[in-house]
């Protein structure tokens, strides 16, 4: 398990909060040639599909998996433009699952605003939905690479395959740990790791390097989930403007769940029971179930598993060269953990 570093710095004084600020400082420019690919390519003669995916692209997301294939091709000083479509094509990816998981879940909010199967309908959700992930196919086969089809083309399977597995386990206080991780290693962690591995395939790295990016993001997707999952039930999250306990209320089984329950009495456990397996909530349950996981410290100790892959995703980084781009891979590690203070 990783070390955690105080917040407090030398002689008192109070770490800088961490921020993306670096990383797209780095990737500006690139980042905005991809926001021109995704306009471009999001285009289409059905006036409802450019609207629709134009709604959930401009939402608020801040970009991060491009950027991380922007910034894992700029450490392997990749000096052509593949990367660019390639980014676009991971943001194509993430936003056609994003739609499909907001039919799934029946989300009327994402990120504060109205989600587009609520304005639009599912129907036009999973076909637009269905739409992004063509052009995203589209971009993979006009970059030419086998390599960078396989990578991509997995990615989207293990996606779907996360999904399905998290619906399976949901409702069901029996789930474990490992059978969680996997959950999350499927529908979030592979995207990461994808986005980051592909970066350092378009500059011709050797194989070690390819999978130090892989390995970098699969871990900092791990971190990821594991810190949205902490923040389902957390206070922290309404600060943001966020929903909680939309997990809570949809019945998923994540690790501030899994911890409460497993540290609980029976009293406890048929609570969970009632509102989790059985979906039978009221008003009140929201926050007793905050309450329970406040008490076995279920978001703090979920907080210290992301530190521990937080401090393998920074070791896998260890046998790049020191520089700016290197310390922002390493930042965004930061940023994420810190998310739930």
């Amino acid at each position: 398990m990783a070390i955690v570093v105080p917040l407090e710095g030398e002689h008192g004084k109070r770490k800088p909060k961490p921020s993306l600020d670096s990383l797209l400082a780095l990737v500006k420019e690139d980042l905005d040639k991809v926001n021109n690919v995704i306009l471009r390519r999001m285009d289409s003669k059905v006036p409802l599909i450019p609207q629709l995916a134009g709604h959930i692209i401009a939402s608020g997301g801040k970009r991060l998996r491009p950027m991380l294939t922007l910034a894992s091709a700029r450490l392997c000083s990749y000096e052509g433009n593949r990367h660019v479509n390639l980014a676009a094509c991971v943001e194509f990816i993430h936003t056609a699952t994003l739609l499909h998981d907001d039919v799934v879940d029946e989300s009327d909010l994402r990120r504060g605003n109205a989600t587009a199967n609520a304005l639009w309908g599912n129907q036009a959700s999973v076909l637009v939905g269905d739409f992004l992930f063509s052009r995203s196919f589209q971009l993979m086969v006009e970059d030419g690479s086998l390599e960078v089809l396989r990578i991509l083309s997995t990615a989207s399977a293990v996606i779907a395959e996360g999904e399905v597995a998290q619906l399976m386990t949901s409702n069901d206080t029996s789930t474990s740990e490992d059978a969680y991780l996997d959950v999350i290693i499927g529908k979030t962690a592979a995207l990461f790791a994808a986005a980051c591995h592909v970066g350092a395939v378009v500059a011709g790295r050797p194989a070690v390097e390819c999978e130090a990016l892989e390995s970098y993001g699969k871990n900092l997707g791990i971190i990821f989930q594991l810190i949205d999952d902490a923040l389902d039930y957390s206070a922290r999250q309404a600060e943001l403007g966020k929903t909680v306990g939309d997990d809570f209320r949809e019945g998923k089984i994540t690790l501030p769940v899994i911890l409460a329950y497993r540290r609980g009495d029976d009293e406890e456990r048929a609570f969970w029971h009632r509102t989790l397996e059985d979906g039978e909530q009221t008003d009140d349950d929201l926050a007793h179930a905050q309450t329970l996981i406040e008490k076995h410290r279920a978001i703090a100790d979920t907080v210290e598993r992301a530190r521990h892959y937080g401090a393998i995703a920074r070791d896998t980084l260890g046998i790049f060269p020191d520089g700016p781009v290197k310390q922002s891979l390493i930042d965004v590690i930061e940023f994420c953990i810190e998310r739930a203070h």
